[in-house]
């Protein structure tokens, strides 16, 4: 099984959105993680937006990309600029994937406006995904 790791600074949003697509969108034809070079914690409003897509991420914790060092990856997808830039080297062959996704964790203003924009970023992800898995199976 091909073994894809979603990676960004606080593993709270983005990387966490596209492990909870890639699993539900991929079933069993991947092993999906997910981590954060200064991991936090998985964002309520991440879990919220999601849950509105039919997927959830409740049960998902924030980790440290340092427990998958020893790792061996198909895919590890940077989903911020600063986890492209300080994103490790794994064992083995893989390729690297990036893409430059705006926080959602900075939204500013009323719920609904934060809301929003969190699901703009579900949204962006998604595609991505998508994209991602239709380019495999071409």
């Amino acid at each position: 099984m091909k073994k894809i790791l979603f990676l960004c600074t606080g593993n709270s949003c983005r990387s966490q959105m596209g492990e909870g697509f890639m699993r539900h969108m991929a079933g069993n034809k991947f092993e999906v993680s997910s981590a954060g070079v200064e991991p936090t914690e998985v964002n309520p409003y991440a879990i919220k937006v999601m849950a509105e897509a039919g997927i959830d991420i409740s049960s998902h914790k924030s980790k440290s990309v340092n427990e998958f060092l020893e790792q061996e990856f198909d895919y590890v997808i940077t989903v911020c600029n600063h986890a492209k830039q300080v994103c490790p080297v794994f064992p083995g062959q893989y390729e690297r994937i990036h893409w430059d996704i705006e926080d959602p964790a900075h939204a500013k203003g009323s719920e609904q406006e934060k809301l929003a924009f969190f699901r703009k970023i579900r949204d962006e992800i998604k595609e991505k995904c998508l994209e991602f898995l239709n380019k495999l199976n071409n």
